[in-house]
This record gives structure tokens, C-alpha cells and sequence, in this order.
């Protein structure tokens, strides 16, 4: 497990110390956002699942990680499952010769193994380290998982069935690690996320920071490997509207529309002020990264569905690559463009005082790098586009992640279709008073071109 040393740490922990539920490692309440109300017809179904909610958990707690390496780290864990269990898949193909560089050497796999203990041996190993900087409570949990659940699957097998499951899932899992540490570029930046050998470049208009906290937040993370396309194959649009200070330009208008939605729904404790709140997923220690929340979505829709195995773990997989290439490709959008974000104008040329909804969860109002194009707009629309590719679009689903919180607005909404669901989640920032419609506007078109990506490539068997 790593647990490196780092600046931007010490503010996370006073974040971290000062909710209630959070007082210290051993009063932490392990009970994801999403308490999944059903359970699945299918065993091997419900094992995913279950480790999927102790991964949600893990997310809310995991410091220093989100939205860039918490989107990695999902696309490594679940290609390690997919690849585990890909030999019992008659429908599905393994990802060797697909991924430049991996390799899993299928004469490992033993003839008489258990699939389900493999499959939760792996689970243990990949989520172990890709889920870092967490507490000692959560991560013992995994190995609380891994012996609750191979106490059950292994009961009546032979002992050499056992070991020979355990086998094929360290292997695979080691084999994924080891593939992950080639991408040199995200190994070395996870370590130093806010490095100081990055100066914003200055301009009119231009994103920059007020504190050493506030440190660009991986700028370089356009370098990191994706899984089906890069973010020098996305199309990147420049932001469609000039900077300007000039009342009633077509900038001003737009930071203006966040002020006004953004202290109207504060007043009036109206809709937008739920849905800004309950979309905003920025806080550690309090909610679900960005790309966590589309997992729980996930998780919801294996349940409601009553997905078989294959299914799941191929729509994990999947989920997994979108969202790792779409916070490679709007990441790397982010730093060409430099956009500034909504407080820092407003500020100056509409209100000096002037407050985000998201400021009274935070110490400050703004996540530490530019605003366009929106990550919570990209990961949104790079998940429906998954989603919509598996189940369509029209789907009577109430996302339940955050039911029962009561520090936020969290109680669940409903919806009839994945695209109405994602944009509202894309636009939800302008009345939390972080995005402009600009940023919102392109990171929920970006988002799209990415899944569409993902769903072309072909992991059926011929």
C-alpha cells in the first residue's frame, strides 16, 4: 500500500478532521452512500457487487486521489476482474493483443479452479494498491471482505481447488500491477499531485491559484496511458467565448448566470440548490469522488436489471476506460485552455462577496485547476454513453447514492432516460457556482466522444 508523504495532505486531514463521522480511523462508519436495497439472482454478480460497495466506501475516504487517479484506479480494478474471469466468458474476449503491452499467459490458469475465489482473491490484491492514502480501518476491510466472502464460496471444495483459485487471481492481479507500473507518467505523478515544477502561465483570463494549497492539481495528467482513445485523438474545441471585463459581453453574461443561479438557489433552498448539492461529489471524507458516483450508478443498474456476471463485468470494464480517457483528455483541455473559474471574476467584477454553495462544505470554493472543460460534465456524459450503450436511453431509474445523508442535499431524484440524468449532473455545477455553461457545455460534449470510443471497441468473441 503506498502512503507517500505529501504537502497537499495536511490540509485534506484537517478537512478530513473535522466531520463528525470522520473523528479517526477506527469511528469510521463503513456504509457506502449507496445501500443497494436488492440483491442479484446471480452469486458471482453479487460478489462484484459487494466489492464494488466496499470500493465506494473506500472512495469517499481515499485522500489525494480524485477525480484523476480515482478514475485510474477503477479502469485497472476491473480490467484485473474482467481478465479473471474472462475464460468462463463465452461471449467475451480478453484484452490481450487489444492493449499495446499487456499480457496474461492464459497456460497460468489452472485447469480445476473456482472462479469466484480467483475473482475475490483479485479484488483484494488490485484494490489494495490502487486505493491509497486510506485509513488503516478501511483498508483492513478489505482483507475482512476477501475472508468473509472465500469462507463462503469455499465451503465443500477441496482445499487444492482453493489454493489453485487463489493462485489464478494473484497472478492476474499482479500481471495488471505490473502493466499499470509501465505508465510511468501516472506512477511518478499519483506521488506528486500538486508538483512545483508547474507555474500556470499568466494571462487575461487565466486560471491560476491564491494559496500554495491551491497548487494546479496534476497538470500534467495529459501524459498518463488510456485504453481506446487518447487525448491527441479527441477533438478539443476551444472555449467559444473570448474573455472579457465588459458588462453584458457574452463572458460577462455567463459568470453573471452563475451568480444569479448560484444565490438564488441559496435564498429560495430551491431544486437547483438539491440538485447542485446533490451532484457535487467534491468534498473527501464526505461524498463519492466524480467517478465514483458513476459506480454506484452502476451498481444500481446491475441490481435493477439483474445483470448476469459477463454482463457486469463487462460493463465495469467498460465504465472503468471511459472515465480513465475521459480525465485524460479533459485534463489535458484544462491546462491548454487555462480557463478561470466563476468565484475568482465574480469577485472582482460583480460581487466581492460573493460565496459558491459549495464554499460552506469546503475551505474554499474552488477545485485546484481550470474550469473548461468541466470534469463532473465530462465523467457524466462518459458514463451515460456507456450506459445507454448497454441498457438504451430510456430507463425509469432514481439514483438512491446518497439517501439518507442529511449533511447535504442528497435525497434521491429520478429520472426516465441516462441523458437527461447526465445533464442535469453536467449543469448542476453552475448553480453550485464552479462552472460556467461554457465549461459545462463541452466537457458534457467531450464526455460522449469518449464513451462512443469505449463502446466501439470489440470485446465480443467471434
Amino acid at each position: 500500500m503506498k502512503n507517500p508523504t505529501l504537502k497537499w495532505m495536511l490540509l485534506a486531514v484537517l478537512v478530513f478532521s473535522l466531520l463528525e463521522s470522520c473523528a479517526n480511523d477506527d469511528d469510521i462508519n463503513l456504509i457506502t452512500d449507496t445501500e443497494q436495497v436488492l440483491e442479484t439472482s446471480d452469486s458471482t454478480t453479487q460478489l462484484i457487487i459487494d466489492w464494488n460497495d466496499l470500493w465506494l466506501e473506500i472512495d469517499r475516504y481515499a485522500f489525494g486521489m480524485r477525480p484523476t487517479s480515482t478514475s485510474r484506479a477503477l479502469a485497472y480494478i476491473h480490467l484485473a476482474a474482467y481478465e479473471t474471469a474472462v475464460d468462463d466468458m463465452a461471449s467475451f474476449t480478453s484484452n490481450n493483443g487489444r492493449l499495446q503491452g499487456f499480457n496474461i499467459d492464459e497456460n497460468q490458469r489452472p485447469d480445476e479452479m473456482d472462479m469466484r475465489i480467483a475473482l475475490n482473491r483479485c479484488y483484494t490484491r488490485v484494490m489494495d494498491h490502487f486505493m491509497y492514502n486510506v485509513s488503516n480501518g478501511l483498508e483492513a476491510s478489505i482483507g475482512e471482505l476477501e475472508d468473509e466472502k472465500e469462507d463462503e464460496l469455499s465451503e465443500g471444495l477441496s482445499d487444492q481447488l482453493v489454493q489453485n483459485s487463489r493462485q489464478w487471481g494473484n497472478y492476474v492481479a499482479q500481471r495488471v500491477i505490473a502493466y499499470s507500473q509501465t505508465d510511468t507518467e501516472a506512477e511518478q505523478q499519483i506521488l506528486d499531485p500538486q508538483p512545483l515544477s508547474y507555474e500556470p502561465p499568466v494571462g487575461d483570463g487565466f486560471w491560476t491559484y491564491s494559496a500554495p494549497e491551491e497548487r494546479a492539481w496534476f497538470p500534467y495528467w495529459e501524459s498518463v496511458r488510456t485504453f481506446a482513445i487518447s487525448s491527441s485523438e479527441t477533438s478539443s474545441i476551444p472555449p467559444p467565448i473570448n474573455y472579457s471585463e465588459t458588462v453584458n459581453s457574452a463572458y460577462y453574461n455567463q459568470m453573471n448566470e452563475v451568480y444569479v443561479a448560484n444565490d438564488t438557489a441559496k435564498e429560495d433552498d430551491n431544486e437547483e440548490l438539491w440538485i447542485a448539492e446533490f451532484w457535487s461529489d467534491d468534498v473527501e471524507g464526505l461524498m463519492l469522488s466524480p467517478p465514483g458516483r458513476q459506480f454506484s450508478i452502476a451498481g444500481q443498474l446491475v441490481n435493477q436489471f439483474d445483470l448476469d456476471y459477463e454482463s457486469t463485468l463487462t460493463l465495469f470494464l467498460k465504465l472503468g476506460f471511459s472515465l480513465n480517457d475521459a480525465a485524460v483528455s479533459s485534463w489535458a483541455d484544462k491546462y491548454e485552455y487555462m480557463v478561470m473559474r466563476p468565484n475568482v471574476y465574480i469577485n472582482e467584477f460583480i460581487d466581492p462577496d460573493f460565496q459558491t454553495n459549495l464554499y460552506r462544505l469546503v475551505f474554499w470554493p474552488n477545485p485546484s485547476f481550470p474550469g473548461y472543460p468541466s470534469g463532473h460534465s465530462t465523467f457524466a456524459s462518459a458514463a451515460a454513453g456507456i450506459f445507454i450503450d448497454t441498457f438504451g436511453d430510456s430507463v425509469d431509474f432514481t439514483d438512491r447514492t446518497h439517501e439518507g445523508r442529511t449533511e447535504f442535499r442528497g435525497a434521491p431524484r429520478q429520472f426516465s432516460s441516462f441523458s437527461d440524468m447526465a445533464e442535469e449532473n453536467a449543469f448542476s455545477r453552475i448553480p453550485l457556482g464552479v462552472h460556467i455553461r461554457m465549461d459545462c457545455t463541452e466537457g458534457y460534449r467531450l464526455g460522449y466522444e469518449v464513451a462512443d470510443a469505449v463502446n466501439g471497441l470489440n470485446l465480443a468473441s467471434n
